[in-house]
């Protein structure tokens, strides 16, 4: 299965271009769709899972016409959104089973098994019938995996899944993700490149509605071997070494900030060449890297 997007634009009533020209090539397995928030991200997810209608491009999933055979896109489809509603009072348990026949799932001995199934594949089987108010945060998104579960999807979109999860709760969602069968399509919609990183054999990085970047992770890392450049600084300086230098990131390590350049060689006196990581690879990206390494 493959899911190919191409020459994808939208633009807003009150005149954002939220997608810009944008072609994908998404094969089965999981792949990362990395960028800041306002990149588009959430625009292409709610296009892809026809939410939303785009102005111009195509989208096709296997033999299917995304953006002309909506109900049969929604059949094989499970999506987890940024933010989605629960009834607060009605258990993990009847919800499931109340959504499984709304899926057409209507042999009550099937629906049942599946629930079953899914509750223990999400380890929420225990808390089945506590009601929805009382889960956390990523008991909450994991209930989210298992109602977009129900009908055995081909692809599946989850938009900023591990936003505002504590270390636990994102540790257990991502070992879920990882667990689905390669067989499906998993797009990854986030803004955290650890994400991305424990998780995808692809990925591609967005930004103000434009594909920077597409490409294996571990590639992406080739790329930048030998030009990043990292040095710690006193708080007060890293102002004038932007102005100076291309300084991709910056962040505090005991009180002061360390600096990451991207450079052919040494910027300058101090810096020490680093092995980069794949959140050098994002930085570079998205503020200002040269443009002769976008295609991987």
């Amino acid at each position: 299965m493959q899911l190919v997007i191409q020459s994808l634009s939208k633009t807003y009533d009150n005149g954002v271009q939220a997608l810009k020209n944008i072609s994908l090539t998404i094969n089965s397995g999981m792949f990362g769709l990395l960028g800041p928030n306002g990149a588009g991200k959430s625009s292409l997810m709610r296009t892809i899972s026809t939410l939303q209608e785009p102005d111009s491009g195509s989208i096709t999933l296997g033999p299917i016409d995304v953006l002309k055979q909506k109900e049969a896109v929604r059949r094989t489809l499970g999506y987890l959104p940024q933010e989605f509603g629960v009834y607060p009072k009605i258990s993990a348990d009847d919800l499931l089973n109340h959504l499984a026949v709304l899926k057409g799932i209507s042999n009550s001995k099937e629906r049942k098994e599946l629930v079953t199934s899914l509750l223990h594949k999400t380890n929420l089987y225990n808390d089945r019938k506590k009601h929805l108010s009382g889960y956390s945060g990523g008991m909450k998104q994991r209930f989210g995996i298992a109602q977009a579960l129900l009908s055995n999807p081909t692809l599946i979109i989850v938009d900023e899944p591990t936003a505002g999860l504590d270390p636990a709760e994102r540790n257990r969602f991502l070992n879920l993700l990882g667990e689905l069968s390669d067989e499906t399509i998993v797009i990854l919609s986030t803004h955290i490149v650890e994400d991305v990183k424990e998780l995808c054999t692809d990925m591609a990085i967005i930004n103000k509605g434009e594909v920077l970047m597409q490409g294996n992770p571990l590639q992406s890392l080739e790329t930048l071997k030998g030009q990043i450049w990292s040095k710690r600084v006193e708080r007060g300086e890293a102002a004038a070494y932007k102005e100076r230098l291309n300084v991709i990131s910056d962040k505090l390590i005991a009180g002061k900030p360390t600096l990451h350049v991207y450079a052919p060689q040494q910027p300058e006196e101090g810096f020490e060449q680093i092995v980069p990581d794949l959140e050098d690879v994002y930085f570079s990206y998205i503020f200002g890297r040269q443009q002769e390494l976008a295609t991987l």
